[in-house]
């Protein structure tokens, strides 16, 4: 047996990596528990306060907004001034942390880690059996989708996403037929129903859930052109129907990411277009190395996005499958034209804006 030497500087410097990633863990699920709480909104609007204070103005427990508290101070979110014992949240963190900071707002992406972990022990068995966990047993997994995406809908889609396809804000004004692939609750199709009450807008999902409120949403701000289906999108079987077609990160998540894209493509009419928002990543483990959130994105990856296709006997595609499989299946599917933009400030998503000419 070969004796491996040890390189001892190595070794440390890997415990400290580790005992980052612990510190880092549980700072996640309590950044999970301060969203939800309120408890970053409060902080923020108040001036250095004690924890009495904070936890009157949140309506929360004075104990448990203590040990929170702790935990931030320590973990170098809040700022803490010992002698007067008042907490304060530096603007310049809350910029990431606050329901104010709108799409920035990351906490509101701990929120899944707490429901990643609901599934560990299933995720585990299909690691050696094969298989996934079914889409069904991570709960409110719409519901925290709908919150993320919500904000960069109501802060990008009018004034950012939809320009990058040339022309199309006419087009949508004059009036076009628009489907949403995947929609979720519905929240991306009414803002578009609502600015463009000419056009004709669908959405189809799954979820029954998420039909369910996309409806209820459009006839709340009185949206007749805004209608919700549930429907297993790789059954679409339209021909020539719409002159626009959208998928906001849904593609990879299909169990049958190629029947869908196909499908897409017949349901285009001469000149329509498909934009397929996805994750901007490559299709190359080494070409990710320095991507700033690969590892959180291979590990949501592993504990969604792969697992529910697996489930179904799916593709497996899972959330890194990058730009150039990403192509390759958009060609076969039929496209000719695959224009990928992307946005700046935006690191997570690629724009595939696509056509049949």
């Amino acid at each position: 047996m070969t004796i491996q030497s040890i390189d001892q500087g190595k070794a440390e410097a890997f415990a400290g990596q580790m005992i980052g990633i612990l510190n880092g863990g549980c700072l996640a699920l309590m950044t999970s528990i301060g969203h939800r709480t309120g408890l970053f909104d409060t902080i923020a609007s108040l001036p250095p306060s004690t924890s009495q204070q904070i936890a009157a103005a949140t309506g929360v427990n004075e104990r448990y907004a203590r040990e929170w508290l702790a935990a931030m101070v320590t973990g170098g979110i809040v700022e803490y001034d010992a002698s007067a014992a008042t907490y304060r949240l530096p603007p310049e963190h809350a910029a990431s942390l606050t329901r104010a900071a709108g799409p920035n707002n990351l906490a509101t992406i701990t929120q899944f880690l707490a429901l990643f972990g609901n599934v560990e022990d299933e995720l585990v068995q299909s690691f050696r059996q094969g298989g996934g966990v079914p889409y069904a047993r991570f709960g409110t997994f719409q519901q925290l989708m709908a919150e993320e995406s919500g904000q960069l809908v109501d802060a990008t889609l009018l004034d950012v996403t939809l320009p990058l396809i040339p022309g199309i804000a006419d087009r949508l004004q004059r009036g076009i037929g628009v489907l949403d692939v995947g929609c979720g609750k519905g929240h991306a199709i009414n803002v578009m129903a609502k600015a463009f009450p000419q056009s004709r807008f669908t959405g189809y999902d799954f979820s029954d859930e998420g039909v369910a409120a996309g409806n209820a949403e459009a006839q709340t701000m009185g949206l007749p052109n805004a209608r919700f289906v549930v429907k297993d999108v790789s059954t679409i079987d339209e021909s020539a129907a719409y002159d626009l077609i959208t998928a906001f990160d849904a593609i990879h998540d299909q169990a049958q990411p190629t029947k869908v894209l196909r499908a897409i493509a017949n349901a285009l009419r001469p000149g329509g277009v498909f934009l397929m928002v996805d994750i901007a990543a490559s299709s190359n483990l080494e070409e990710n190395l320095q991507h700033p959130l690969a590892p959180m994105l291979y590990s949501i990856s592993t504990m969604h996005c792969m697992t529910v296709s697996l489930a179904l006997n799916g593709e497996g595609l899972g959330t890194m499958w990058g730009e150039q499989v990403a192509r390759r299946k958009l060609s076969e599917a039929g496209f000719t034209k695959i224009d990928m933009k992307r946005v700046e400030g935006d690191i997570m998503n690629a724009y595939y804006i696509c056509s049949k000419d």
